[in-house]
């Protein structure tokens, strides 16, 4: 019997089973496909995202695949700027920077390649998902060939049609948000070309830019990818077809005044829904839905795939624990808590961008631009990362200054932190004490302590315990949040913590 058996290898099951393999875990990986995808799918990812593959130790893989870019630019119908998330001259607390594009078929390639390091990783390829069953033991999976195996839990990351969640008859949360739109991705040897735009901050790059053209006759993104790739987002117009819009004839049009007398290849041109969709249950029994098998996300801030990630970074840490006894399988229920209300937020602004962003009436297009740009006057502009809440229920020390935030990761000498202090439980102390379940780093002793430090003075707290997914659990003192983090994952209530 493996510990976990994850159902998928796309860029979330294969980061699941590389997190969980270097944990020791014996992980059995299912994929229907004997080889990835070879078109691009998703695209975007942020600096969250590089610090789990710098958990999962892949960083060295990808990194050199990603493009560094520097944010989102919204534009208006008359093609002045309504919105500006750049990350020019902003800080990097997290040492990575806010936006990164890649090719969905490297990072798959690289990350299924690292699975190879890994013995305790069994990997069958071209083999599908069929059915399952559960017990007290574990989950008895059916697999295509008359093959079965058994693990001790089941993560689904098999995709927005995710068989899983069909066989465990689970439902989708509609968010009432569904429009059609055509996505090109095409090779560009050259700048890509824009019409008049004003308002663009004097910083900003265009080529290094997400730019939405906000624009009733047709809302579209232009989307910088890495290398030679870049991306199109055509909205399609009420009474369009999907197939003619998918015609070498119809996608040239579309793509021409951005190319023209651009040497391009058009490589895919296809149609789909956007959609806000969120199960209702993540968890049934010993199986977890994770990725677009629990929840799907207009992609208008390019976080799809990043909520995968960040479900299995979630789910990872809490296996771990349960499957080496150093937790109750009720540790597990807090999946759901954590994560939903999370993802269910940033859904909610993507959404609301998607309701502005697809404007067709001129008349009301015109009025939100000049509410937006009314709105911004005299607010300094956000990035695409502020939009992350912090976690807000479920393993942390929700009255605790700090609770629930992502905790920063700066360079100590020329070193990421986590690189120097490790992974796992972390408590950052003035005030050091001898634990065995938990890393304690001295400030003292820290060289370069001084962002942490002041990270602490702005919560008025002596000491921060940080998640193994890199949240933080709680600020106060180390004996206290100890003592709480020992109580809760134990499942002790609330109240009688506080008792």
């Amino acid at each position: 019997m493996f510990d976990v058996a994850i159902i998928g290898c796309g860029p979330v099951g294969a980061f699941a089973a590389n997190l969980l393999g270097k944990s020791g875990l014996s992980v059995l990986v299912i994929e229907q496909e004997a080889h990835p995808y070879p078109l691009p799918r998703a695209v975007h990812l942020d600096h969250e995202m590089m610090r789990l593959f710098q958990s999962a130790g892949v960083i060295d893989r990808v990194a050199s695949d990603m493009r560094d870019t520097e944010g989102h630019l919204h534009v208006g119908a008359d093609h002045g700027v309504i919105r500006y998330m750049g990350t020019v001259g902003r800080a990097r607390p997290f040492s990575w920077s806010n936006d990164y594009f890649f090719y969905q078929p490297e990072l798959e390639d690289r990350l299924r390649e690292a699975l190879a390091d890994y013995p305790n990783i069994t990997v069958q390829l071209g083999i599908a998902f069929e059915g399952l069953e559960q017990d007290e033991s574990g989950v008895t999976l059916r697999l295509s060939g008359g093959q079965a195996e058994q693990a001790r839990y089941v993560i689904a990351c098999d995709g927005s049609r995710s068989a899983v969640r069909k066989a465990l008859d689970v439902r989708l949360d509609d968010l009432d948000f569904e429009e059609p739109w055509l996505v090109v991705d095409a090779e560009v040897d050259g700048p890509v070309r824009f019409p008049d735009l004003w308002g663009v901050p004097d910083a900003a790059d265009l080529q290094k830019l997400s730019v939405m053209m906000c624009d009733p006759e047709r809302p579209a993104t232009i989307v910088p990818g890495r290398g030679n790739h870049r991306r199109w987002e055509f909205m399609l117009l009420p009474g369009e077809d999907d197939q003619a819009m998918m015609a070498p004839d119809a996608v040239a049009a579309l793509v021409a005044p951005y190319l023209s007398g651009v040497p391009h290849k058009v490589v895919r041109a296809a149609t789909y829904r956007f959609h806000g969709l969120i199960a209702e249950r993540w968890r049934m029994g010993g199986v977890f839905l994770a990725g677009d098998a629990a929840h799907q996300t207009p992609p208008f801030f390019g976080q799809g795939m990043c909520h995968g990630l960040r479900d299995v970074a979630n789910l990872a840490w809490k296996l771990e624990a349960v499957l080496k006894d150093h937790a109750p399988d009720a540790l597990l229920d807090s999946y759901q808590p954590e994560r939903d209300p999370h993802v269910r937020a940033v859904i909610a602004a993507a959404v609301g961008a998607g309701r502005y962003i697809c404007m067709l009436d001129p008349q009301a297009a015109a009025e939100r631009d000049a509410a937006m740009r009314e709105a911004a006057k005299g607010a300094q502009h956000g990035t695409a990362a502020d939009l992350i809440p912090a976690i807000a229920a479920g393993i942390i020390a929700g009255d605790t200054p700090g609770a629930g935030e992502r905790f920063i990761q700066p360079r100590v000498g020329n070193r990421l932190l986590d690189d120097v202090t490790g992974g796992g439980w972390r408590l950052f102390t003035r005030t050091p004490i001898d634990r065995a379940d938990v890393t304690v780093i001295d400030l003292a002793r820290l060289d370069d302590q001084g962002a942490i430090a002041a990270w602490l003075a702005d919560r008025n707290a002596d000491a921060v315990l940080v998640r193994p997914d890199h949240y933080v659990f709680g600020t106060g003192k180390p004996s206290d949040l100890i003592a709480r983090r020992a109580a809760l994952i134990a499942g002790v209530p609330r109240q009688e913590i506080a008792a």
